[in-house]
């Protein structure tokens, strides 16, 4: 998955991270915090902090002990809740690490690593967004996927 926008949900005025299928149609929108959604924005924008930020530290701190973020995964959805994992390799081998998937994302785009979505997931998603009677989430869903650049901006809240 590739990141197709960083914007502000209409409906919950609420920052969404859109997610999309590099190779596919699907996408996955992801409500995040403001300051959650600012992290992503900062280095997708590639704006630079006068001190690092917690991500920037994360990434400096894998670095430091020789570790390398070989990919993320956004694993699970339960609860209206999603979850991702930090796959890492170091000396001492693989590691999973649990990680919530803004926090996961920001590392992705700081280290360069691949965005992944469980099937399940996104199919979870689309079930929950089927069974919500208080909005019209097929409405929200066709806007999402029918975003053009123009519409995401310079990923600007």
């Amino acid at each position: 998955m590739a990141i197709k926008g960083l914007m502000v949900d209409p409906i919950t005025n609420m920052p969404i991270i859109v997610l999309h299928e590099v190779d596919g149609q699907r996408v996955l929108p992801i409500w995040v915090g403001v300051f959650e959604a600012n992290a992503i924005a900062l280095q997708v924008e590639k704006v630079q902090t006068p001190r690092p930020m917690t991500h920037d530290l994360l990434r400096a701190v894998f670095d430091e002990l020789g570790a390398l973020v070989e990919r993320i995964v956004v694993c699970e959805l339960r609860e209206n809740t999603f979850y991702a994992m930090l796959h890492v390799r170091s000396a001492r081998g693989q590691h999973t690490i649990d990680a919530r998937p803004s926090d996961a994302i920001a590392l992705a785009l700081r280290t360069g690593s691949r965005i992944f979505v469980e099937d399940e997931v996104i199919q979870h998603a689309r079930s929950i967004e089927m069974s919500r009677d208080s909005m019209d989430v097929g409405r929200l869903q066709q806007w999402l996927e029918s975003l053009s650049d123009d519409d995401l901006g310079k990923y600007k809240m």
